[in-house]
């Protein structure tokens, strides 16, 4: 089969996200600087990034892949900006920063390994993508949750 459609869908949707990605990367991390507030942004992007999955979860198509692809971009990009400042304003010692930020980094790269088969399961067992978009929406507002309840970090 030609799958050279498919291909090409792809990278159409891959770079309206990066757009969208790059498009709020600067301006959420100038914002988080001048507000000297964090937990809000990465909340708020963590929320987006919901909704985009949302949008997927609800309804299936080309023109919505896009929308929910750049809708996504926008969210990562505010969480991506923000979110690293986050983590070195909640390490606890300038003597463990290195240490610190290594485990920072691994808990980044766990759901790496962890998703994929997570992710299996659910399109296989509990709805298919619709179940996988779901639970990804319900990942992201658990983690604006886990974000907001942080103590001692504006």
């Amino acid at each position: 089969p030609d799958d050279k459609g498919n291909d090409s869908q792809l990278l159409i949707v891959v770079a309206v996200n990066s757009v969208s990605t790059v498009a709020l990367v600067v301006v959420a991390g100038w914002l988080s600087d001048r507000w000297g507030r964090r937990k809000p942004l990465v909340c708020a992007g963590s929320a987006v990034m919901a909704v985009a999955a949302t949008m997927l979860a609800v309804h299936q198509s080309w023109g919505m892949m896009l929308a929910a692809g750049a809708v996504l971009g926008l969210g990562y990009g505010v969480y991506l900006s923000v979110d690293g400042a986050l983590v070195t304003q909640t390490l606890p010692s300038g003597a463990d920063r290195g240490r610190d930020m290594g485990f920072a980094n691994l808990m980044t790269i766990i759901p790496f390994a962890l998703v994929p088969p997570i992710a299996a399961l659910l399109i296989k067992f509990a709805g298919g993508y619709p179940a996988l978009f779901w639970a990804s929406a319900a990942a992201s507002v658990a983690g604006a949750v886990c974000i907001y309840r942080i103590r001692g970090v504006r």
